[in-house]
């Protein structure tokens, strides 16, 4: 009891020698803690100010990446259709574009061109086809000079507007820039977009743009030869405002450069506020060129209004300062731990939806390549139908594999099977497999699940799959570690007719199938029955594991239908 006494006596002690020192210290105290937890909160908001920005700027990049793909894909299905036609008319390449019907992922763009190859000696010749396809006096320009070996002037350029009938007849090859990116897209045959330019369309302007190039070829004596370009042309800043539209930009200010940046490489700029803060670069891969996108935040100024509520009710309520602390500090824990989630989970996302395009440019492409072979082939509307069944079918059954492989390798024993289940039941026929466990890369099982339903529907309508009696065996033996040999040999069936039409199904396998391949095919009509000889790569499941983990997806492969999966 004493010193309870003695205790409080000390303590009344203190406050009657300091009366005034005491509050002072007490209000110092508040005051610090006060602006402490507001600095935290300060940081906090600045630590979720930079996650979203980088967020958005990611966000941002993608869907550019996304707009680009999509085009992309639509030149390689026009590189593919175009490759097998002898010429270009104008009415067939207005009736292409006019079916390809282009969505909103085709936004930004000014529509869709043909550019095709003119030697020297073919530009009287050139400039007479364009008079005559009713585009007016257009004429090539600019002349070349004596040293350059060919031109590629604007053919076509559809949709056919008075703007962009303006650059009709312009030289692709005369400008450096665009030179550069005709000479690398016929290098590497895939979609290829210039640098930094200026459209004739904005010319009066001066508005950055760009192209993006698709080198078409045609055979050849030894080889293949250079038929021309197909191509779209962007205004820059449509094209910036397009992926926005997907990805909101809000208050933020955003600039897309052609590489590094500077000023002479700004293609487009969009602001978002008055002030400007924290920047963030983003680099993104438009057809194989690296741009990069410059996110930055619009800055307010001042303390954010939860700083501002602690700092007033600090002064006043003393008594709850400790718990206005605690629970300051799991908020700010909570929003720490739901902004690492949002983090992953868009990362995830932007991995998702990079491999998904992927996915759909793939089947797009093959889909579109085909229809239009089917459809050039069929003499009616039912036989169109049926062929494209058929196809559509065979190219569902194997991605039915694909899809519970999760997209990994697929035996061939399980391609070839999916694609004769339908005349395995049947007593009157013989259906013989063998060979060794051999697992293909996916897109190598699309083309091998194609391949097989071409012949196994050739063999049901002509051959030893026709008639009671008739056997049809696939062999298959690896030749070395990286290739395996797949034989389709028919016998017991109807004499096999060694003069006859080609129809779709052997366009598909000596073109299409062989061509994704990457190795010859040999279709031989003997007499006793159909043989066809593929020759499979067989690669390592590292060469094509899922993209989004090395970025933006850089390696496509040069025809409409072909990327591995």
């Amino acid at each position: 009891m004493e010193q309870a006494t003695g205790g409080r006596s000390k303590t009344k002690r203190w406050l009657v020698r300091y009366p005034r020192a005491v509050p002072v210290a007490i209000f110092v105290l508040i005051a610090a803690i006060t602006v402490l937890s507001v600095f935290a909160i300060e940081r906090g908001e600045d630590a979720r100010g930079a996650v979203q920005l980088r967020s958005r700027a990611a966000a941002v990049a993608s869907a550019l990446e996304r707009r680009s793909n999509a085009s992309s894909a639509y030149l390689r299905a026009g590189a593919a259709l175009l490759a097998t036609l002898d010429d270009v008319p104008a009415a067939g390449f207005r009736r292409f574009v006019s079916e390809l019907q282009l969505d909103e992922d085709y936004r930004g763009s000014e529509g869709i061109g043909w550019a095709e190859v003119v030697l020297p000696d073919e530009i009287d010749a050139f400039d007479q086809m364009m008079s005559e396809v009713g585009t007016g006096t257009v004429r090539l320009y600019p002349r070349p000079s004596g040293g350059q070996p060919y031109s590629v002037p604007v053919t076509y350029l559809q949709p056919d507007t008075e703007r962009n009938r303006l650059a009709l007849g312009f030289d692709l090859f005369s400008e450096p820039v665009r030179r550069a990116a005709l000479v690398e897209a016929e290098r590497t045959a895939r979609p290829t977009a210039t640098g930094r330019i200026v459209l004739r369309q904005d010319l009066d302007t001066g508005q950055p743009g760009f192209l993006i190039v698709m080198p078409v070829f045609e055979p050849a004596p030894g080889g293949r030869r250079l038929k021309g370009y197909i191509f779209s042309p962007f205004n820059a800043r449509e094209f910036l405002l397009s992926a926005l539209e997907l990805e909101d930009g809000g208050s933020y200010s955003v600039r897309l450069y052609d590489g590094d940046i500077s000023d002479q490489n700004l293609m487009a700029a969009i602001t978002g506020g008055a002030g400007e803060g924290d920047t963030v670069a983003e680099e993104l891969s438009i057809a194989d060129n690296i741009w990069t996108l410059q996110v930055t935040a619009s800055y307010g100024g001042g303390l954010s209004g939860l700083s501002m509520v602690t700092m007033i009710f600090g002064m006043l309520v003393a008594s709850l300062l400790m718990l206005l602390v605690r629970m300051l500090t799991q908020q700010a824990i909570e929003d720490e731990a739901s902004l690492r989630w949002f983090e992953e989970q868009a990362s995830i996302r932007n991995s998702l939806t990079r491999e998904l395009n992927h996915r759909v440019k793939n089947t797009l492409a093959n889909v579109l390549s085909i229809i239009a072979l089917t459809r050039r082939r069929a003499g009616n509307l039912d036989e169109f139908a049926d062929g494209l069944d058929g196809r559509i079918r065979a190219l569902s059954a194997t991605h039915d594999l694909l899809t519970k492989s999760d997209w990994g390798t697929t035996p061939i024993r399980a391609v070839v099977e999916a694609e004769l289940l339908p005349y395995a039941q049947d007593t009157d026929h013989e259906i013989e497999l063998l060979g060794p466990d051999i697992a293909l890369a996916p897109n190598d099982a699309l083309s091998l699940g194609l391949a097989t339903h071409e012949l196994a529907t050739n063999a049901a309508k002509y051959g030893a799959l026709s008639k009671p009696g008739g056997k049809v065996a696939v062999h298959w033996n690896l030749v070395s570690d990286s290739l395996v040999r797949i034989e389709w040999r028919e016998s017991g069936g109807p004499p096999v007719t060694v003069k006859r039409g080609r129809g779709f199904g052997t366009d598909l396998i000596e073109r299409i199938v062989a061509h994704e391949l990457k190795n010859p095919v040999d279709l031989d009509f003997d007499p006793a029955g159909v043989r066809c000889v593929l020759r499979i790569p067989v690669r390592r499941p590292s060469e094509f594991i899922m993209r989004a983990s090395r970025g933006p997806s850089r390696d496509a492969a040069p025809n409409a239908s072909s990327t591995e999966a």
